[in-house]
This record gives C-alpha cells, structure tokens and sequence, in this order.
C-alpha cells in the first residue's frame, strides 16, 4: 500500500486517477529496465513507490495530447 506521498495530493498534481495510474506505471516500468543496466533504483526500492514519489516532487509530469 502506497502511504507516501499521498494517493489524493498526486491525483491533485497529474488530473485524474487513471492518469495517475498510467504516469506511475510506465515510469516504474522504466525504472526497472534501466535498473538492470545502471542501478537507477537503490537495492531493495519498489519501483512504484520510487516512481510516485518522483511524480509527486515534480520530476516527471505527464503530457496531455489532443
């Protein structure tokens, strides 16, 4: 269970959940791959966790497309 950062301020931050959801997941999806190559994550980090948090201090935003 994601505690921090708090599901309801990133939901602020990105629009809606589903946006979230996507934002969060293909980031962590990142994160592991490169985590195989060049250690992106400390040991034992949760990808997910690691890719919220970067969503909620501002380091990845998500780009809406008409």
């Amino acid at each position: 269970m994601l505690i921090e950062p708090p599901i309801d301020k990133l939901v602020e931050q990105v629009g809606c959940k589903y946006a979230l959801v996507c934002l969060v997941t293909k980031r962590a999806r990142e994160l592991q791959q490169k985590t195989g190559e060049d250690k992106a994550l400390p040991e034992g980090t949760n990808p997910v966790s690691h890719a919220a948090k970067e969503v909620y201090e501002g380091n990845v935003e998500a780009v809406y497309e008409n």
